[in-house]
């Protein structure tokens, strides 16, 4: 138990400390590289993150791949959120159909 609540207590200092850091430091970044390189870190990571598991997030590769293809074609154009994900739900559904 002891252990736990250690291992809370140190998640909870690790996800604070770089929300809090930024405020305790007020001084504007005065480099136009580092402030862009910062603005993009956010996106890098999510795709990051998010790419591979798109790829193995349905039975088929090509499936995925279809998908994958549907939404960003849609988020290039502009379209909402839901949209993009509704679109890529159903190319996925109707490309399952396709391979069964």
């Amino acid at each position: 138990m002891t252990r736990i609540l250690l291992a809370v207590f140190l998640m909870a200092l690790v996800s604070y400390l770089p929300r809090v850091l930024p405020m305790a430091f007020r001084k504007k970044i005065q480099s136009p590289f580092l402030r862009s390189f910062l603005y993009y870190v956010p996106f890098a990571a999510l795709g990051a993150l998010t790419f591979p598991h798109i790829l193995y997030s349905t039975g088929h590769l090509a499936s995925a791949t279809v998908g994958m293809v549907v939404a960003l074609a849609l988020a290039f154009r502009g379209k909402d959120l839901l949209t993009v994900a509704v679109a890529a739900a159903i190319a996925v559904y109707l490309c399952q159909l396709l391979l069964a």
